[in-house]
């Protein structure tokens, strides 16, 4: 259940994060967190529900601004982008959001069609049928072109849903609890998927999970959030290994011991 190590150029941040704050009204979210993701690194976020976790991710991809602090996503400083050089960013940004964002109306191949349709202008049709292929053989799906969202499991529509990302050949990925709502084997297939996009596009990623299994699988790195602030930065072991009493139930829980 080990990660396999990866290749990371920890001399290259892609994102890096600094004394960030967000509060909601009176609730103190994030209360100055540094972080960086290097180049080929799958990062792993962990925490309870409620923690901040995916309020992180919508700062970094800009669909919302912290009270302070500062963010720098791929050489850009994302708080002073307008809307057009944000909009520009988020290509090389995907987001595989929890509920597989899918149009139901649509089959797979059109929800696949429809960012490279929307944001490479002049794409010819080979490449859009190329493309969609190839992101659809990654994910183990090439026979669920012509179905609707409906028709998919669970699984299966998280799968579509990270093809749908990939599509544009993003440099960072942003997963927001990829295996919520899975059943055991499939969230197994979901954590491998995650580390075969690492090695095949050479993403650097940030996974959000509560989810302990998921992190030990994918993760190169682990930040652990407690109480607005990342309190336990290592690899999986070097998180747990505390009598921290805000971390021993959380990993008891996931673990059964």
């Amino acid at each position: 259940m080990e990660k396999a190590k990866a290749q990371i150029n920890y001399d290259n941040p892609v994102i890096s994060i600094r004394n960030l704050e967000k509060s909601f009204g009176d609730y103190h979210v994030l209360r100055g967190i540094d972080l960086d993701l290097f180049q080929g690194e799958n990062l792993v976020v962990l925490g309870r529900s409620g923690t901040g976790k995916s309020v992180l991710i919508k700062l970094i991809s800009g669909l919302l601004y912290p009270d302070s602090g500062s963010i720098d996503v791929l050489g850009n400083d994302v708080l002073t982008l307008d809307t057009r050089s944000l909009q520009e960013l988020r290509i090389r940004i995907g987001f595989s959001f929890q509920n597989s964002a899918l149009y139901d109306s649509m089959t797979v191949r059109k929800n696949l069609e429809f960012p490279l349709v929307r944001n490479k202008k002049g794409i010819t049709r080979k490449e859009i049928d190329q493309s969609v292929e190839s992101v659809l053989d990654a994910v183990s799906l090439s026979q669920t072109i012509n179905q609707m969202p409906s028709e998919l499991s669970g699984g299966q529509r998280k799968r579509i849903g990270i093809a749908r990302t990939l599509i544009l050949n993003p440099e960072i990925m942003l997963y927001d609890e990829p295996t919520a709502g899975l059943d055991p084997i499939t969230c197994i297939e979901i954590n491998e998927l995650i580390n075969e996009v690492q090695q095949r596009y050479h993403t650097s990623s940030i996974i959000i999970t509560h989810d302990l299994t998921c992190a030990k699988m994918t993760g190169d790195r682990i930040a652990m959030l407690l109480d607005g602030q990342f309190q336990r930065v290592g690899n999986f072991n070097e998180v747990f290994a505390t009598s921290d009493e805000r971390v021993k139930p959380f990993y008891d829980y996931n673990f059964i011991q």
